[in-house]
């Protein structure tokens, strides 16, 4: 079911667009002002915007700037209902990339149909069809948007391991289940935890990103963790459950034990290095996960010292900053134990945590 954000500052028109919404399964949203109607845009990330133009404090028109050019908000589709009917009102709307325009007094079944074309179109084009998180270019367009700003940022990049000897076992329904199962669990936990422009992102398969900012990392990840332990056991058959594994096959017919899936999570932040590009983020985010991976102890450590460990990848990443990285750490909880988070050191730039 599809929410929609009416912004409106006529009560009686608010009103009755939302029973008319409503009446078609949309859950609605009414607010009166601008301002407002940001912040709750880039908190609850609605399906869908109707939008007047004339309203009290900042204008339709300003509302529009602020949304498109936030990664969370960028792609949410905004229809403008207004009482400005002239061509020069209509281009102008246009121009700041709203999707629909119609003017006042509407016609019900017109605006209707608008609202069902742009959630099929933003479905289509924006979001992943598995979970209704922004997808492939969304994310790549919310790191870009982090990198252009100067303020602290991190980066959590979630994969599940061992998911296709799950998805082989149980069935890809089961693995569907299980991607919404994150992706759900990240959502709530960022809604609860995090910042409110705080952007969750679905890459693809079974990789989702978080982007927030440093002080939220510990708080963001302990949650997940201690989330996904909980509620993935309800996906496994009680056998399994009871014995820490997977009974499959291997590729070559023969009976093997797969372990239980598990959840890394790699950190990358601006702090001591500002990367310059989304590659070489998505490469220090690649570094991050795989050293969660190999993670066979509570704490692991990645060398200070980046240019030694890779001196392959610091031609092509930077010919006039080393990447020098604080030590990063690697957590692992098992499934009969929930062991505390370390904390990050204050100056970490790249870390890695992993729960089984």
């Amino acid at each position: 079911m599809a929410n929609i954000l009416v912004v409106e500052d006529q009560r009686l028109i608010a009103g009755v667009l939302k029973e008319t919404l409503e009446i078609e399964g949309y859950r609605v949203t009414t607010i009166l002002n601008g301002e407002d109607a940001v912040q709750f845009a880039l908190r609850e990330t609605p399906h869908l915007i109707i939008l007047d133009i004339m309203l009290p404090g900042i204008d339709g028109y300003e509302v529009i700037r602020q949304l498109r050019s936030h990664p969370k908000s960028m792609h949410i589709p905004i229809i403008i209902l207004s009482a400005l009917g002239e061509p020069a009102d209509k281009i102008r709307a246009y121009e700041c990339d709203v999707d629909g325009y119609v003017t006042k007094p509407y016609d019900t079944d017109e605006l209707l149909a608008r609202v069902h074309r742009q959630l099929r179109r933003a479905q289509q084009n924006y979001l992943s069809p598995l979970t209704d998180l922004p997808g492939g270019l969304q994310v790549v367009r919310a790191i870009n948007y982090k990198l252009g700003k100067m303020k602290p940022w991190s980066i959590l990049y979630l994969d599940l391991d061992n998911f296709k000897a799950f998805n082989d076992v149980y069935g890809f329904l089961a693995g569907n289940d299980m991607i919404l199962l994150v992706g759900r669990i990240c959502q709530n936990v960022v809604y609860k935890y995090g910042n409110s422009d705080d952007f969750v992102g679905h890459v693809g398969g079974d990789d989702f990103v978080v982007l927030t900012t440093p002080d939220r990392v510990n708080t963001l990840c302990m949650h997940v963790t201690a989330r996904y332990k909980e509620e993935s056991t309800t996906l496994y058959r009680p056998e399994d459950l009871r014995c820490g594994s997977i009974s499959g096959v291997d590729r070559e017919g023969q009976p093997y034990q797969f372990p239980l899936v598990s959840l890394s999570i790699g950190v990358v932040n601006n702090q001591i290095y500002m990367p310059h590009s989304i590659q070489e983020v998505s490469y220090l985010a690649a570094e991050a996960k795989r050293h969660a991976k190999q993670s066979t102890s509570n704490i692991s450590c990645i060398s200070p010292q980046y240019d030694k460990a890779h001196p392959e990848s610091m031609s092509s990443a930077t010919s006039s900053s080393p990447f020098l990285l604080s030590p990063s750490f690697s957590f692992a909880t098992h499934t009969n134990a929930f062991h505390d988070l370390v904390p990050l050191a204050e100056d970490n730039i790249l870390a890695e945590y992993e729960v089984s």
